[in-house]
């Protein structure tokens, strides 16, 4: 695997953890939300991430080379199924007849591990870029 490849891998991890970095941060913005354009409370989002596709070129060379894959994408957004909190909150405009209201299944003690956790690999995603543009900096001063 050449350097320039290296630092596309790197790219593409970078890239897959900043948009998994701006769902959790709509995940925390929406953590009372109880009403949402489709009528339920909000639905805690996370990213579903999976091997970055190739082109056919890619491919075939990725097949004569025995190379390994080419990064990383977010596959798709998923909505987490766990059931919403059933909280008594009579007076709150969304409350049930019982006076129960649904709130989001989204628990921040949970986002903030995942915010920590998406970060260090945002930060070592950057770290290898550094050390693969370092290497080919020092391959370009040959004496």
């Amino acid at each position: 695997m050449g350097l320039s490849r290296a630092m596309d891998i790197s790219i593409s991890g970078i890239e897959a953890q900043r948009i998994t970095m701006e769902l959790i941060a709509s995940n925390i913005a929406n953590i009372n939300t109880t009403r949402t354009i489709y009528g339920g409370p909000y639905r805690r989002k996370v990213a579903v991430l999976g091997e970055r596709s190739l082109s056919f070129a890619e491919e075939l060379n990725r097949a004569e080379n025995k190379m390994s894959g080419g990064g990383v994408e977010v596959a798709e957004v998923a909505e987490d199924q766990t059931a919403f909190s059933k909280i008594y909150k009579p007076g709150h405009p969304d409350a049930d007849a019982q006076g129960f209201v649904l709130f989001p299944n989204v628990d921040l003690s949970t986002e903030m591990v995942d915010q920590v956790y998406v970060s260090r690999l945002y930060e070592a995603n950057i770290t290898a870029y550094n050390v693969s543009k370092k290497m080919m900096q020092d391959t370009l001063q040959l004496p």
